[in-house]
């Protein structure tokens, strides 16, 4: 089989970014705190790649955002084909996100992480940790303190952030990309493939649990943050930054489930049932996740749960109007993906967030129809975690990929 590059990119999953952090004592109004903040971070080698005998190096890159300097590193893993070999790439860039390379690569089960899986089917795969986390807190100017570090939402992701991976990936290994994204990092993709500029590097996508449309979530931890306008409350604390190891998170939640919500079971409140998980597996990836978010990328989410839109985001009438040039924000134009472009989605019946009626809503905006995988028993997490994904899910993905390869430009 000959080599292609995957970029595996891991961005956040929309049920993590609902946490979020108090102040702290101070003027640092970022919501960082030292309490509870999982694991000493040594690096994405030592930390996840070397424990398993992989090898593994780091590097760093520069990227631009149009709205900062300079900016803040994304974690690479380079999981190499037939070698095995992995490579952290740390990759300069604006910001933060909130789930990391680890969720690729976490399991200690090799033949249930979906990175080592591709890896084993000779593909090349990238996997790039988003802003945020805590392998991605660098900026050649500012600190994860400033205000300014936090200030994104995932329409920054999209149209710079990933922008930037798939221009580093194809520069350095000379061909066009395959996409692997799960929940929010669907959302940035779909957002990211509308600009030809970017879509123009990728070879096709194979997307989990796909959203651009929240309208229809059900989740009730989700519903009732939603209703209470949490998003807002936090923003106009001048809390920016998400740390969801901190201790005030636990209080917070115990106070928005008490006598509204069943929070007993904290995963399914949130993402709806899940059939197929290992509590064991779950237990080990929380040590990791969820790592930091930014506010302002939860009040993004929340605005499109509360509008039905799939739009950029929401500043204000008159802000718009100077933003954008009119007064609601634009929305995102799915008919502008090429019809060219292949893409693969799976989809569950169960899944709270990623509903099937707004899923069809997002399938009717597409000028192409992708190839989908319907499983009727799986829930938001299960094509992440679940323990028989990788013949349910991953087998079919990997067909799907390989049925490209005499297609692309990358074989």
């Amino acid at each position: 089989m000959e080599k292609v590059a995957v970029a595996a990119i891991v961005t956040v999953a929309f049920f993590f970014t609902l946490s979020f952090s108090g102040v702290e004592s101070g003027s640092n109004l970022t919501g960082d705190s030292s309490i509870g903040r999982g694991p000493a971070v040594k690096g994405l080698c030592p930390d996840l790649i070397q424990r398993f005998d992989y090898p593994c190096s780091e590097h760093k890159v520069i990227s631009l955002s149009l709205s900062l300097s300079p900016s803040a590193d994304k974690g690479w893993l380079r999981i190499g084909p037939s070698s095995r070999l992995i490579r952290s790439r740390d990759v300069e860039r604006t910001k933060g996100s909130s789930r990391s390379a680890s969720t690729w690569t976490l399991y200690g089960s090799m033949n249930q992480s979906l990175g080592y899986i591709l890896a084993d089917h000779g593909f090349d795969v990238w996997v790039g940790s988003v802003r945020g986390t805590r392998w991605s807190h660098g900026h050649v100017s500012l600190s994860d303190k400033d205000k300014e570090f936090w200030d994104w939402s995932w329409e920054e992701l999209a149209l710079y952030d990933l922008a930037a991976m798939l221009h580093y990936v194809n520069s350095v290994s000379n061909t066009e990309v395959f996409i692997v994204g799960h929940s929010q990092g669907t959302i940035i993709s779909l957002a990211a493939f509308t600009e030809p500029d970017i879509v123009k590097m990728v070879a096709g996508a194979a997307l989990l649990c796909p959203i651009t449309y929240l309208e229809h979530v059900s989740a009730p931890l989700v519903l009732r943050l939603v209703s209470m306008h949490l998003d807002q409350v936090v923003l106009a604390l001048g809390i920016h930054q998400l740390n969801f190891k901190s201790d005030i998170l636990a209080e917070i939640l115990d106070s928005v489930c008490e006598g509204h919500v069943d929070c007993k079971d904290l995963l399914t409140s949130i993402t709806g049932p899940n059939c197929c998980l290992n509590m064991s597996q779950v237990d080990f990836f929380l040590e990791y996740e969820p790592h930091p978010s930014s506010s302002k990328n939860l009040n993004h989410l929340f605005q499109m749960i509360r509008k039905g839109t799939f739009a950029r985001y929401d500043y204000g009438r008159s802000k718009n109007i100077r933003r954008y040039g009119q007064f609601e924000p634009p929305s995102f134009d799915l008919s502008r993906i090429p019809k060219s472009l292949p893409m693969w989605m799976g989809y569950g019946a169960n899944d709270d967030l990623a509903d099937l009626t707004d899923f069809q809503h997002t399938l009717r905006e597409l000028e192409s129809q992708p190839e989908l995988l319907y499983l009727e028993n799986y829930g938001h997490v299960d094509f992440l975690m679940g323990v028989t994904a990788n013949r349910d899910v991953y087998d079919d993905m990997i067909e799907f990929f390989r049925s490209l390869l005499g297609k692309s430009n990358s074989s």
